[in-house]
């Protein structure tokens, strides 16, 4: 049996759909725009993150800094992210913790802001694929049986960690 970790992907910008990702939008842009000023130069200041980070090393950790503006929405979410379908039509996918990266974003243009923010599953028992599928269990075994989940191979959807037992 083998261990996994599901990754899936959301990328959110101007264009984003949902009130949740709004929010998330406009929280993490204000909260942009307050952190850049730490990294950039005051008297000529670069405009995108992409120039930034290629002038300073360091603004990488913008990165994290970002990802504190989205730590409550995220808290919201209560571990269960419900934009990932399982194969019973399910809205559900467990997650632990988040990752939030910049994509890009410019300090003059809101419409330029797009983030990306991944969420990480629990160790999960992969114990098949079938039929494009991950036939996965979120619990232990008992007794050789297993409570089990299938999620669809799907756009944004990944391992990230495999452990050989």
């Amino acid at each position: 049996m083998k261990k996994i970790r599901l990754a899936y992907r959301i990328i959110i910008d101007h264009s984003s759909n949902y009130l949740w990702d709004k929010y998330v939008f406009e929280d993490t842009y204000k909260e942009y725009i307050l952190q850049n000023q730490l990294f950039n130069n005051k008297n000529k200041p670069l405009l995108t993150y992409r120039e930034l980070l290629s002038e300073n090393e360091k603004a990488s950790q913008l990165n994290f800094l970002i990802g504190i503006a989205a730590q409550g929405y995220v808290d919201q979410l209560k571990n269960n992210f419900h934009r990932v379908t399982d194969i019973l039509g399910n809205n559900y996918f467990p997650f632990t913790n988040f990752q939030l990266d910049i994509i890009n974003t410019d300090i003059t243009d809101i419409s330029k802001h797009k983030i990306g923010i991944t969420f990480y599953s629990p160790l999960l028992i992969l114990l098949d694929t079938i039929n494009n599928s991950y036939l996965i269990s979120v619990e232990t075994e008992k007794d050789n049986n297993f409570q089990t989940l299938m999620f669809p191979f799907q756009s944004n959807l990944s391992i990230c960690y495999l452990e050989n037992n």
